[in-house]
């Protein structure tokens, strides 16, 4: 075998590409859309380059490719937990030979930097896609949420790789009423904290993804891994995804004109996306303009709250207010993901929902000896 690096643009492309062929016989693998892939990987068009160097690896035999990877080394990850640790994404592999090559060269990458440890999938931080699908395997993937071949598992651990942590989706079906639980807990939190519950405002579209992000930042900030996106990141996927916004699909509460919490979901345009190979085709452009055709699903992506009124129990009345606001629409069913497997304070109440976790992904990690 021989592990390149890539250099140029027909290794770039093949680099994309290979993603498409490793997973094309996979009917619950659906392709993202490969402008968006090019994008997510050139430093001129995503701001997470500005603080992080990424080197793009292929594997080949016989003169052709058998796996991919990116080693990814994040200087803002390191500032901000200072644990030594570099990331891979990005991950394709035909089989445990190819796996453990491409894991090899991203381990000898990041000790030449001086970094302890290496950990992913993470394609390419924890604010986009990562983790391993290792349960959940016969259904499709929602928008932004990988998937990938129940063997990569094994081909990441027989390389030395270990649980670093799970994360959960969860599946809720909408019914016509919220569970008399969650209306019960909603009921009593309106009532006590005196909060204002409304949609997200599209014509104040900037403003509020600030708003959003500093909810996401001051909820996240403690959690497992977490390095608060910058300005431009976050309004870099906000942008990339409003054209398929559904403002039914949003809330946030505020506290005296602030926002304090919200739950933000956008509709599963995968749905539309299934056969198209990633390539936007007439006929492709078509089910995405006409996407309420085809669309009955949504995920909820952003759900947080303020710090100083995350004991205030404020999810169950975001969730019944989320289940108000879309029932009776297109969508019969959302995910909410990802979830980190120990954060009782979202599980809990998806499960008193009626919620039921459906996949889980794991982040795996290595110490360099």
């Amino acid at each position: 075998m021989l592990i390149q690096p890539v250099r140029g643009r027909r290794a770039f492309r093949e680099f994309i590409n290979y993603a498409y062929e490793r997973n094309a016989a996979d009917p619950h693998w659906i392709p993202p859309l490969r402008l968006s892939e090019h994008e997510r990987l050139k430093p001129s068009k995503n701001p997470f380059f500005a603080h992080a160097d990424v080197e793009l690896f292929l594997v080949r035999r016989d003169n052709g490719v058998v796996g991919r990877i990116a080693a990814i080394d994040d200087r803002l990850h390191e500032k901000t937990h200072g644990d030594q640790t570099a990331m891979f994404g990005f991950f394709e592999a035909a089989d445990a030979e190819a796996a453990r090559a491409l894991l090899a060269t991203v381990e000898r990458w990041a000790a030449a930097r001086g970094r302890r440890r290496v950990r992913g999938p993470i394609n390419p931080s924890l604010n986009e896609s990562c983790g391993l699908l290792i349960d959940g395997f016969d259904t499709d993937s929602m928008l932004l949420m990988p998937h990938n071949p129940p063997e990569y598992a094994a081909f990441i651990e027989s390389a030395g790789y270990a649980k670093g942590m799970d994360l959960y989706a969860w599946l809720y079906e909408i019914a016509a009423q919220p569970p008399e639980v969650i209306a019960r807990l909603a009921a009593r939190l309106r009532e006590r904290l005196q909060l204002v519950l409304r949609p997200l405002k599209l014509s104040e579209f900037t403003a509020e993804v600030e708003r959003l992000r500093d909810i996401y930042c001051g909820a996240w900030e403690h959690n497992w891994g977490f390095v608060p996106p910058t300005r431009e990141e976050f309004q870099r996927l906000a942008t990339e995804l409003k054209p398929i916004f559904d403002t039914r699909a949003a809330v946030v509460a505020e506290s005296n004109g602030r926002m304090v919490a919200c739950a933000v979901a956008v509709p599963d345009i995968n749905q539309a996306l299934k056969g198209t190979s990633g390539r936007l085709f007439p006929s492709a452009l078509f089910r995405l303009l006409l996407r309420h055709r085809y669309i009955d699903q949504a995920r909820l992506l952003l759900l947080g709250v303020a710090p100083e009124f995350r004991t205030r129990g404020l999810y169950p009345l975001l969730m019944f207010e989320l289940h108000r606001q879309i029932a009776g629409g297109p969508y019969k069913r959302m995910e909410f993901s990802w979830v980190l497997e120990h954060n009782r304070d979202i599980n809990q109440p998806a499960e008193q929902a009626g919620a039921r976790r459906y996949k889980t992904y794991r982040i795996y990690e290595k110490l360099l000896g």
